[in-house]
């Protein structure tokens, strides 16, 4: 149903258009919301993620079976806290339709085959994706009055 690609420097702009969107980016209200990615950052940010992850970083788009781009997912290596913490966004008018499990599930198959035990995502108390977490396999490890910390073993 669907596949993972790695993007092309060119294909960025269906990230900038995805964390752009205001309808898609409602669950990152509390930190900003959408997030602006013009076009003159796309090296910089490109090299980091996709051409140079040193292992620390995982990056792909979700391509549903008519090669649309629907989402992406990542994951990265957080320094201070020294865990893999993963990331998930399916554009807004692409919800419901199973793309939110479909990706977790690959992404987490990814990073087991890339040597990672286990994945764990800090979502903000009130995002509806916690449900989609939980459903996956992640529980919660504990909670603070911003977040909970999911965490799956893979």
């Amino acid at each position: 149903m669907i596949k993972l690609v790695v993007p092309s420097l060119e294909d960025m702009w269906f990230r900038e258009q995805l964390i752009n969107d205001e309808k898609t980016m409602e669950f990152n209200k509390k930190w900003g919301g959408t997030i602006h990615f013009p076009r003159d950052k796309w090296e910089s940010w490109y090299d980091y993620w996709v051409r140079n992850p040193d292992g620390k970083r995982f990056y792909r788009y979700i391509l549903d079976d008519n090669n649309m781009f629907v989402g992406e997912i990542a994951y990265h290596f957080d320094e201070n806290r020294q865990i893999y913490i993963a990331d998930i966004i399916v554009m807004a008018k692409y919800r419901g339709k199973g793309y939110g499990s479909l990706g977790l599930n690959l992404l987490c198959e990814c990073a087991k085959q890339n040597g990672i035990e286990f994945m764990f995502d800090d979502i903000v108390i009130d995002n509806p994706a916690v449900s989609l977490f939980l459903k996956n396999g992640f529980y919660e490890e504990y909670r603070t009055d911003d977040y909970i910390m999911l965490k799956k073993t893979l």
